[in-house]
């Protein structure tokens, strides 16, 4: 198959979609690559660079192409998947481009989640709109849905009413690297490039509202006199962020929460796995996730995660994961105690997580992405 992917934030994105889109184009192309990747690219990056011969990128050569890339990428390189003979074109990011519907290219769109539609009140307006208006585009006219969790998939059906049967869950891998132990000059080596402390607790994501970072302040905050442990945060923020960051004055914190993001500035993605191994657990507290990768990291890395009991992260977290009341920072709080001081626990989650994690390991992942373009090129399937 020659398979085109819009590969905007793969090039471009250092957060979770980008993330996403680099892994699995990756995986696809170790995994499978008698096929012929192509990624759409609407300018230049010195973020990815993929390995294998099978991928090819692609940017606008055309002069009103280049000079309007955003068109190009929306719409007009519909042109560009005719010329190179796509078979199937996949969506990376709730979008795919106007008009595919009507050019015989076979697509599938990747949703994340539908949070602008749960909280629309974290987004401007017009942003707002955007979204919704690409969502539901690419949910109506794909030719099959792949979600990354059946929270999300659910949304999908609540939402807009799509049919099951559109739908696949497709649960996501992660980097192999976090699998592999570091060595300890490689931990070394981390620790001073970061300033990182001997022991920590690890939070790492977009400082927003919904990933609950206050509440983790407020439970470091309880644990004064009894734990003495600070706080690494790995991730940027606006507004949100100066909010933590006005409790963290009032209640003298600023010893005990390091923000990498700002002191240390872009973490390398080759040096998180050791930043998790070192950490004493990972905090992802958070109120709503399509998927919740921070995790899956934890859990890959052999360290201990206390994670909410609501949206999809029980899904995600499995029986290895500590579970908490997101709204709790006194649950918060107790479990970072326990994982703390309570080291038969903390083995015992490890060992929990160990084969729940399987169900994530990447060459499943390759191949359930891989089933669902398959079936999608070698069947009609009718468009809601």
């Amino acid at each position: 198959m020659q398979i085109g992917f819009d590969a905007k934030r793969a090039y471009h994105n250092t957060t979770g979609l980008g993330y996403f889109s680099r892994t699995l184009i990756n995986l696809l192309a170790h995994y499978y690559p008698e096929h012929n990747y192509y990624l759409y690219n609407p300018k230049s990056s010195d973020k990815f660079y993929p390995d294998s011969p099978a991928v090819h990128e692609v940017r606008p050569t055309a002069f009103l192409d280049k000079l309007f890339r955003s068109a190009w990428r929306s719409s007009w390189v519909k042109k560009d998947l005719l010329k190179q003979g796509i078979d199937l074109y996949h969506g990376l990011s709730h979008e795919l481009p106007m008009g595919i519907e009507k050019t015989g290219i076979r697509t599938v769109v990747a949703m994340h989640d539908l949070i602008p539609e749960r909280f629309p009140e974290q987004f401007k307006p017009i942003d707002v709109a955007i979204y919704k208006k690409k969502y539901r585009h690419a949910c109506r006219v794909a030719d099959h849905i792949m979600a990354i969790s059946e929270q999300t998939k659910q949304d999908i059906i609540d939402y807009y009413e799509i049919p099951a049967e559109r739908i696949t869950v497709c649960y996501q891998s992660v980097d192999p690297a976090f699998a592999q132990r570091a060595t300890e000059q490689q931990r070394a080596a981390i620790r001073v490039r970061y300033g990182l402390p001997e022991t920590y607790f690890l939070y790492v994501g977009t400082v927003i509202e919904r990933k609950n970072l206050l509440n983790i302040c407020k439970a470091l905050f309880l644990l004064r006199g009894r734990l003495d442990i600070p706080l690494v945060v790995v991730g940027k923020g606006g507004k949100y962020l100066e909010q933590v960051k006005d409790y963290i004055r009032q209640q003298n914190l600023e010893r005990q929460i390091i923000f990498v993001s700002e002191t240390a500035g872009y973490v390398a993605q080759e040096d998180f796995p050791a930043m998790y191994q070192m950490s004493t657990a990972m905090l992802y507290p958070s109120f709503f996730e399509g998927f919740g990768i921070p995790v899956l990291e934890a859990h890959w890395s052999q360290v201990p995660v206390i994670t909410s009991n609501v949206s999809c992260l029980p899904e995600v977290g499995g029986p290895g994961a500590y579970y908490v009341n997101p709204n709790s920072s006194e649950e918060i709080a107790e479990g970072m105690f326990r994982l703390a001081t309570d080291s038969a626990l903390v083995q015992q989650l490890i060992q929990l997580s160990g084969p729940h994690i399987q169900r994530f390991a990447p060459e499943v992942y390759a191949a359930s992405v891989m089933a669902i373009y398959e079936r999608v090129n070698s069947r009609p399937i009718l468009r809601a």
